[in-house]
Order: structure tokens, then sequence, then C-alpha cells
């Protein structure tokens, strides 16, 4: 009998900091597939060295769209999807050909252990993270949302033994770069809902988040970087409901625009 086949999708942008890592670390699987959205960076020569095909979206419709791209390149019977800072270790990559050899569900969990800024993180809602991303490719697909995407399938997953390490926030720079990316992202995914945001509600929110975090997700376990965490968290969730209101803001601006208004700027 013919063995399952295995594909990988990834999206890139700027990635080649773990990228050769993270290629090399599933180089068992029959195709690779990277889906990269105008890397400036050596990522795409990284990506075509260790095998990966490339596909270039200049684009960028949310991480949920930009995963289906990837998922749909595929046309084997498994797909593992993984980021471009994920690195499969040794015994979840014999897990994950076992579980397809001889599979007892059509999508399995996988154990990941992210770090922060050079600490891997154990705690503060972080750990333990059991997050469907191995499955049959026909039974599943991503969400649509720009952000914080999620699989969407019937049925219950199996988990696997090993671990995904993930190197999410490689320094300060990087944190930063994901708070102003990830409060922009979710402010405009509420805003196409109707939602609504206020100073009042920034901080409100984003205190909770710190309390959250820190107290209730036993953040002050992970020391220094849960304290950070908790920050962060907060600072994103400040910044998202204070860019909701921006957002807000700008509608009622241009609905209370006269037509004569509007003749002037055309002008």
């Amino acid at each position: 009998m013919n063995q399952p086949t295995l594909g990988v999708a990834i999206i890139t942008r700027n990635a080649a900091a773990r990228l050769a890592e993270c290629l090399a670390a599933v180089a068992f699987a029959d195709e690779i597939v990277v889906v990269d959205s105008g890397s400036t960076d050596a990522t795409l020569d990284i990506a075509r060295v260790h095998g990966a095909r490339v596909i270039e979206h200049r684009d960028w419709p949310g991480f949920g769209p930009q995963k289906n791209r990837a998922l749909d390149a595929l046309a084997t019977d498994w797909v593992l999807s993984i980021d471009a800072d994920e690195i499969v270790s040794p015994q979840l990559a014999a897990s994950i050909r076992a579980a397809i050899s001889q599979p007892r569900a059509d999508v399995y969990e996988i154990d990941r252990l992210s770090s922060f800024c050079g600490q891997w993180v154990r705690h503060s809602g972080w750990y333990p993270d059991w997050i469907p991303r191995l499955f049959r490719r026909s039974t599943a697909r991503f969400s649509s949302d720009l952000v914080h995407e999620r699989l969407v399938f019937e049925g219950a997953a199996q988990r696997l033994d090993g671990q995904l390490l993930h190197y999410s926030y490689e320094d300060f720079e990087s944190v930063l770069r994901k708070l102003d990316a990830y409060s922009s992202a979710g402010a405009a995914q509420r805003h196409a809902a109707g939602q609504r945001g206020s100073f009042g509600k920034a901080v409100a929110r984003g205190l909770w988040a710190f309390v959250r975090t820190w107290i209730l997700r036993r953040g002050f376990l992970d020391g220094r970087a849960g304290f950070m965490i908790a920050v962060f968290n907060a600072e994103t969730v400040y910044y998202r409901f204070l860019k909701l209101a921006h957002l807000g803001d700008l509608d009622e601006a241009d609905r209370q625009r006269t037509p004569q208004d509007a003749g002037k700027t055309a002008q």
C-alpha cells in the first residue's frame, strides 16, 4: 500500500532568522509550501535552498486567509501547518510520521512551548498550549480572522507526543513590532464586526489583561519574562481599543461630512 503523503504549509514575511532551522526540522515531509507576502530579507532564498516551493502574494489578507492559501497549494493527504519561527522537535517528528501512517483521528493537536526574549515560558497563559496543526487536508480549514486565526474542523483532536518549539519574541524590537501589528489587526477585526472602542474601555480592558496574565494565569511564576508578558498583553489590549475608538471617530467624521465637503475633497 502507498504511504500517506505529508505536506507542510508555512506563511512568511521577513522570516529569515529561524526559517532554515524550521525547514530542516520538517525535511521528512513530501512537500513544503512557503507562501510569502513581500519579504525583503533572505527568506525566499532560504526557502528555495531547503527545497520548498515558494508562492509570492504581495497583498496581505490576514493570517487566516493567508494560511488557507498555503493549504490550497498542497495536494498531499495530510497537512502540517507551522509558522516560520516554530521548530518541530525530533520526538514530535516521529509522532507525526507514526500518526499519519496509522491514523486514529483526522486532526491532531501539538504541544507548543514558546520563548519570550530567550526564556521558555511555562505559565502566563502560554503553557500548556495544545494547538491543532496536523490534519487530513480535506477535513479542516483556517478561519478568516485577520489575527488569532483558528483551525476549524469537526470532531475531537488527538494529541501527539513531542513539542513544537516556538521562538515567538526573539528581542525587544520584535515585541514592539508585534504589539503594534496585533493591536492594529485586532482593532480592524473588531471594527469590521461593528464593535466600538473608547478611552475608558481601553484602560479597563488593559488593566484586566495585566491582572489576568500576572495573577490568574500565574505569570509571576515566570519571573521577569512573566511580568513583561503581562505588560505586553495589557499594552496590546489598551492600544487595540484606542485604535478601535479612532476608527469609530473616522466613521463618525465621514457621516458628518456634507455633500459640498465631499465635492470639494473630490476636486
